[in-house]
């Protein structure tokens, strides 16, 4: 564990983090006071709000982080990490990042030390030419089972035998359950895979959330604070009560974590996703929890919503950060469920879509931040609504 709380060394230029040197206390008070600035500004009341709930963890907390390659001038020497501040085409290494613990690092170190040796070049993005794009690693923080996933183009053929040994023999706190090689020859600057190369063990990892267990795939979703995920569900929990004998739709499930964690007695669990492999992983999950009545649709839930043959009793909403497509909106509120649980990660797009629910007579009963990414200015909110 992190024992100097003093600024982080890379603090002064990585744009990683955006106020570490605000104690954490006025960290939580400003963005408790920019969530209610928000809420006020779109005319919702805010007698209602029960606080915000501080991080479990403030350092060593990320289980995921994505690093690029890059370098810091034109030519310059390889360098893996995050992006300086306002510099969106240059990297710094970050290889004694606090967000993360020492497990991260020392992987960081190894694979940008074995690619300088090697004198691979990073992608360029306008060019489209290169090899070296992306390093994603993930933690089971409850299992410690770590997966690395070293993300490069086609341009260029190498055996990363040698590198996975140089892994393998690391002291590391966890266990390197996978190391994999995706092929990514998009455009895009988002993760996506053409092709992968096990070189050991698997592609996916374990991690506990309360009482439940998720298979993850080494670039699906998951929230990226575990305790932080588990004090974020036991207080949604705590909003809808028991879900026994209610139908519960869970749009935007992913690999399922939060109707499984929070609504495991359902009488019925209908999960939508779009991204085909998460749904599966959705329903996969169910089988190694035992949770009983589920069924998991790919696809838009603008699409989706429609096509399920029995009323809800309770809907789930954790949308991505911009929120929720207004035609989806109103498909959502015509279902005409009892209750809406909606988890949001951007309380803009929250404000935004709290005022349209009112418009179908929701009210919000509740709500409440959690802090699940210190020393930057994100938050959770989890909002509770009923028909009326």
């Amino acid at each position: 564990m992190v024992k100097n709380k003093d600024l982080c060394v890379h603090y002064d230029r990585c744009g990683g983090c955006s106020i570490q040197e605000v104690p954490y206390s006025k960290q939580l008070e400003n963005k408790k006071n920019t969530l209610l600035d928000i809420f006020k500004e779109k005319e919702i009341d805010i007698d209602n709000f029960e606080g915000i709930l501080a991080s479990p963890d403030i350092y060593e907390y990320r289980n995921n982080m994505e690093f690029s390659f890059g370098d810091l001038k034109k030519g310059g020497k390889l360098q893996l990490g995050m992006h300086p501040r306002g510099r969106m085409f240059d990297v710094i290494t970050v290889d004694q990042c606090l967000l993360v613990d020492q497990d991260f690092r020392d992987i960081l170190s190894t694979i940008i030390d074995y690619c300088r040796t090697n004198e691979f070049k990073k992608y360029h993005v306008k060019l489209r030419e290169g090899f070296l794009r992306n390093l994603v690693i993930r933690k089971g923080i409850n299992t410690g089972e770590v997966a690395a996933n070293l993300v490069t183009t086609s341009q260029q053929d190498h055996d990363f035998s040698p590198l996975t040994e140089k892994l393998k023999t690391l002291a590391l706190k966890g266990e390197l359950v996978g190391f994999v090689q995706t092929i990514n020859d998009g455009f895009s600057d988002q993760v996506s895979c053409d092709e992968m190369k096990i070189y050991h063990g698997r592609n996916y990892f374990y991690d506990q959330l309360l009482d439940n267990k998720f298979k993850i795939d080494s670039l699906s979703f998951f929230q990226t604070n575990t305790k932080g995920a588990e004090l974020l569900y036991s207080e949604a929990e705590k909003y809808i009560g028991s879900a026994k004998e209610k139908i519960v739709y869970d749009l935007y499930c992913g690999a399922g974590t939060i109707s499984q964690s929070i609504a495991a007695d359902a009488a019925k669990i209908y999960g939508i996703e779009i991204d085909p492999d998460a749904a599966e992983r959705a329903a996969e999950n169910a089988e190694i929890n035992n949770v009983q009545n589920t069924k998991y649709i790919a696809g838009d839930v603008l699409e989706e919503i429609n096509n399920i043959d029995q009323q809800p009793d309770l809907l789930i909403i954790d949308p991505p950060r911009p929120g929720i497509n207004p035609k989806a909106l109103a498909k959502i509120a015509a279902v005409d469920s009892d209750e809406i649980l909606y988890i949001s990660c951007n309380p803009k797009s929250l404000a935004r879509d709290l005022k349209e629910l009112e418009i179908h007579n929701y009210r919000l009963k509740k709500f409440k931040a959690v802090d699940m990414f210190p020393h930057t200015k994100h938050l959770e909110v989890i909002t509770l609504l009923k028909k009326v």
